[in-house]
């Protein structure tokens, strides 16, 4: 049996089968065991049969054989029979492939390429009726030929972009149309179509607008987005587009579709960029004549703001390259009836066309220094006479947006790149106008009434926009403009002008960027001056002042500076024994800078360890033993430290961090201070147990360096550390200092490097009195330090099982019960100090990993355990729940769900608003899941509105209409209390609550 014979009994059946057959015959002919004469002979009867499947089935054959045979194996003449061969059979199918493969090979000329090029243009009519497959396999052998053969194809004129379009019609797939769209676009771009451009025009216009939607799991993962900007591309690709491009798109601007006007107006834009300025000019006025309606009438923003795109694209296009100001240009004859019109409309400022109308000004006024120039000297003028004659604050506010618009265009001209200026733009257009402009919107921002606030916005962003045009206010006048700033920052009373307040601090900013020396100059030492050495008991002013220094704080010089004085003024507050709130603001103003600098290339990094590291921190253990000022041992003002030299020291290097970290607990107090470290005493006052909120900022900063501890005394090891810490944890009433003392242990253990020492916290955590070697007292709850051992070790999943096991036996302890139930919310919670930042172990699926145990076991243990102590059981799933991923909760939501409903009971609120928010999340992941439960969900749902009513908002609307209905009155009844509530914010979500189920669709309607 021949090997096509064996190909044409096995291809229906098994078609890798049938290719493995195909590839034997290709090497067989490699290894010249056979000849290609023997392979095509072999076919004689089959491409002759009457059926036409044996006849394509015995060509793709051949087609398969051709292409499983490397590259050099055909001779020219060889490839010569076999294009003439495929392409006189190509009405069969199945030479397509073998076509592909031959135009691929060196030895494939023009010739070849011409004469399968014309078999596909006389065979169009059959091959358009194809399969998509057989379509897509077609178009992809034309797009082989135009890579590769393009000249061959060109050389043949207008007869082939003819053939090209009739082979390219009425195409759906979205493969195929892909292909297309890059076939003609090569055409439109490099051949000359000025004969054939409303053929080449309609092959594509024919498929807008695109209205595909890809199937779920689309496999091509090609979008719509995908086939719009092809196409956009076509129809963009020639100016020769132009009369037939701008008035089928107008056309269809009409849409009642905002996805086609859409789409029509960033095709406009395309055009618009891509033509000539010859083309767009003959259309320019049409254009504007139907893009004004969507600006000036606005109906949707997104619309109205492409509007604007492509009228600037306009602009640009017929002002490319252009110096010149003369009205006879393209771009003076766009813009004068534009400019016209726009003056029309501002002469009523406060009414709704003249915002629109200031956009389209500002739109066209960026697009080229010539455009800026004309327009400023049509527009600025006027706008000024109108300004002065108006008497309302909101027909002057909105002349004064206007210009505020003109001077962001003119800001975006000197940030161009590439500016062309014109011989007239040496001058600034806005400079005839400086003094007036000065003027007006000064006199706007100082003189007018302080509670007209938006108005005196526009007015400061007016002289904000002046200071950043490039060479247009001398350094005198911005100075003058920092100087209105500063008096508004420091001086005017806050209440109800926030907003004045924030944009001035914000325009400081700005102009720091560029003028920092002014800054320097002007504002730094106006801010410094009205910092207080010791302010009064009720000053909080300062505070606005250090907000506005921070925020000023973007370029390093300044930064510097700031860190340097704000230093100073510190060390003066505290050698005055200033109040503990100045101290804890100055401090946090230095954090807060110090936090947008890139600290370990900082060349003052050694500065700050210095001064704040080793200065403050000593200073602080001195002042709790009654050597230094009182600021410094408050315990607001020991974490905001804390903070700050964690920062710092977590930018050093290794050598430095190990020097920090023997200091954990002396605090860089020297031998014979005053100080004594806390460790191993008894009975220590307050202020000076104070001083572990420090030792713990610095131990989580200086990461695995913390080793070096170990090595300052013999007796201190990881074990005896951890029991002395355990001890302090247990007998501190203080929450704070107990807070800090819990994360050193779990610091500790999160970051122990041996087993020894992961075997010390377990035990600890079995017994923590025990570790501690104190006696048991019913004053001492051991239970925090159980639960922060066990996150310390969860996080890096080390003994997940056993730890588990232990926490959720205590759940049905009636005396530690509940206290342990609360701390399952604290295993998995985000922890500022056991972070990746201080170098924790903290493991991808500690969270997946937790929760596989806990909530399986709960739910088995909740159903066994007597009543009194079910609500713990509650309490610890709902402190899982609320610090796992959604995709995880989700697998087990049948088996969580009845205990969150049971939940819902509880007295707790922390613990409903925890089971509300699960809920909330499980209604939109699943809300099939919450369907049988809605009855009960509904009515518990309204019973927790009342306390606390914050938590009405968060379920309604999450599940069908047709299965909330029934309840729906129900609903509406029980939340009328809430609609009273005292809390506005409550009200409103009640109101909005009510609505949702009010306005419910009945169930015919539902989607």
């Amino acid at each position: 049996m021949s090997d096509v014979q064996r190909y044409l009994l096995r291809v229906d059946e098994d078609k890798d089968s049938a290719q493995r057959i195909a590839e034997e015959t290709a090497q067989s002919l490699v290894s010249k065991t056979q000849s290609l004469i023997d392979v095509v002979q072999s076919l004689g009867e089959y491409i002759n049969d009457e059926d036409a499947s044996i006849r394509s089935k015995a060509v793709n054959y051949l087609s398969q054989v051709i292409s499983a045979l490397p590259n050099t194996t055909l001779s020219r003449q060889q490839v010569q029979v076999l294009c003439q061969f495929l392409c006189d059979r190509i009405e069969d199918g199945g030479a397509v492939g073998g076509l592909r493969k031959l135009q691929s090979l060196g030895r494939f000329n023009r010739e070849m390429a011409i004469m399968t090029f014309r078999a596909l243009v006389e065979h169009f009519q059959d091959l358009m009726i194809r399969p998509h497959a057989q379509r897509l396999q077609i178009l992809e052998l034309l797009n082989d030929l135009m890579l590769n053969h393009r000249g061959s194809l060109r050389s043949l004129g207008d007869g082939a972009i003819v053939g090209i379009t009739d082979l390219v019609s009425g195409e759906k797939d979205p493969r195929s149309l892909m292909i297309i769209f890059s076939i003609l676009q090569v055409i439109m771009v490099e051949w000359d179509i000025a004969a054939k451009a409303e053929t080449l025009f309609d092959s594509a216009f024919c498929y807008f607008p695109i209205t595909f939607r890809p199937p779920p799991d689309d496999p091509y993962r090609i979008t719509a987005q995908d086939l719009k900007v092809r196409l956009r591309s076509c129809i963009s690709a020639s100016s020769h587009f132009a009369p037939f491009a701008f008035p089928q798109l107008l056309e269809k601007l009409d849409s009642t579709s905002p996805n086609v006007k859409k789409d029509v107006l960033q095709t406009l834009t395309a055009c618009t960029t891509s033509y000539n300025a010859a083309a767009v000019s003959k259309w320019s006025t049409t254009l504007w004549d139907s893009l004004k309606y969507e600006i000036l009438n606005v109906q949707e923003e997104d619309l109205a703001e492409d509007s604007l795109v492509t009228l600037q694209a306009i602009a640009i296009t017929l002002g490319r390259d252009l110096t010149s100001t003369n009205q006879t240009t393209h771009l003076a004859r766009f813009l004068k009836p534009i400019m016209n019109e726009c003056k029309e409309e501002l002469q009523a400022p406060q009414h709704k066309k003249a915002k629109p109308a200031g956009q389209i000004l500002s739109s066209l006024a960026s697009s080229s220094s010539v455009a800026l120039l004309l327009v400023v000297k049509a527009i600025v003028p006027p706008l000024l006479t109108i300004y002065q004659d108006v008497d309302s604050i909101a027909s002057q506010k909105a002349l004064l947006e206007v210009l505020v618009q003109i001077f962001n265009a003119a800001v975006l001209r000197d940030e161009a790149p590439g500016v062309v200026r014109s011989s007239a733009d040496a001058e600034h257009p806005l400079a005839p106008f400086k003094d007036r402009l000065f003027e007006v919107f000064s006199q706007a921002l100082m003189s007018s009434p302080h509670e007209e606030v938006t108005f005196r916005v526009v007015a400061l962003k007016g002289l904000l926009r002046l200071c950043q045009v490039r060479n247009y206010l001398q350094n005198s006048e911005i100075g003058m403009v920092v100087q209105y700033l500063d008096e508004i920052v420091l001086t005017e009373d806050p209440s109800g002008r926030e907003d004045v307040k924030d944009e001035a601090i914000q325009a400081l900013v700005e102009i720091s960027k560029s003028k920092h020396q002014v800054i320097m100059d002007i504002t730094f030492p106006a801010f410094m001056a009205n910092l207080p050495d010791q302010p009064t008991k009720d000053q909080t002013d300062y505070v606005v002042t250090l907000e506005g220094l921070a925020r000023l704080s973007v370029e390093k010089s300044i930064s510097d500076t700031l860190i340097r004085r704000l230093l100073n003024k510190l060390e003066t507050v505290l050698q005055n024994d200033g109040q503990a709130s100045y101290t804890q603001a100055l401090l946090s103003t230095i954090d807060y800078v110090l936090s947008r600098r890139d600290l370990p290339s900082d060349t003052n990094l050694s500065s700050y360890h210095e001064k704040i590291v080793v200065t403050y921190v000593c200073k602080a253990a001195l002042a709790s033993v009654g050597s230094g000022p009182e600021a410094l041992v408050e315990a607001a003002t020991l974490e905001i430290l804390g903070r700050l030299i964690a920062r710092i020291v977590c930018a050093l290097d290794e050598h430095k961090r190990r020097s920090v970290a023997i200091e954990t607990f002396t605090l860089f107090t020297q031998e014979g201070s005053p100080f004594i470290p806390v460790l191993y005493r008894q009975d220590i006052p307050e202020k000076q147990r104070r001083t572990m909120i420090l030792s713990t900022w610095i131990l989580a900063s200086v990461g695995q360096a913390a080793d070096a501890l170990y090595t300052v005394a013999d007796d201190i090891d990881f074990d005896s550390l951890l029991n002395e810490l355990t001890r302090l944890a247990l007998v501190e009433t203080t929450p704070t200092i107990r807070h800090y003392i819990l994360e050193q242990i779990a610091l500790l253990v999160n970051r122990s490097s041996t087993s020894k020492g992961l075997s010390d916290a377990l035990r600890a955590m079995y017994n923590p009195i025990e570790a501690a070697q104190i006696d048991a007292t019913p004053s001492i709850d051991a239970t925090p330090i159980v639960f922060w051992i066990a996150k310390a070790l969860l996080l890096r999943l080390s003994h997940t099982q056993e730890v588990l096991d232990h926490l959720l036996g205590l759940l049905s302890d009636n005396s530690c019960g509940p206290t342990s139930a609360r701390g399952f919310g604290l295993l998995l919670a985000s922890d500022e100090i056991i972070s990746k930042q201080y170098g924790a172990k903290l493991r991808l699926l500690s969270k997946q990993k937790v929760f596989s145990i806990c909530a399986p076991r709960i739910a088995a243990d909740f159903r066994a355990a007597e009543a009194s102590v079910k609500p713990n059981y509650l309490i610890a799933l709902s402190g899982i729940l609320k610090d796992v991923p959604t995709e995880v909760t989700m697998a087990e939501i049948a088996t969580l769900l009845p205990l969150l409903l049971q939940s819902l009971d509880l007295p707790d609120q922390e613990v409903k608003a925890a089971t509300i928010a699960s809920l909330a999340v499980i209604s939109q992941e699943s809300p099939g899941a919450v369907e049988g439960h809605m009855s009960s969900l509904v009515n518990r749902l309204l019973q927790a509105a009342s306390k606390p009513r914050e938590n009405i908002a968060i379920f309604p609307g999450r599940v069908k209409g047709s299965v909330l209905l029934p309840y729906r009155a129900g609903f509406i009844k029980g939340i009328l209390p809430v609609l009273d509530d005292a809390k506005r914010h409550v009200r409103k979500m009640a109101v909005e609550c009510r609505a949702t189920w009010t306005n419910m669709d009945e169930p015919d309607q539902d989607a």
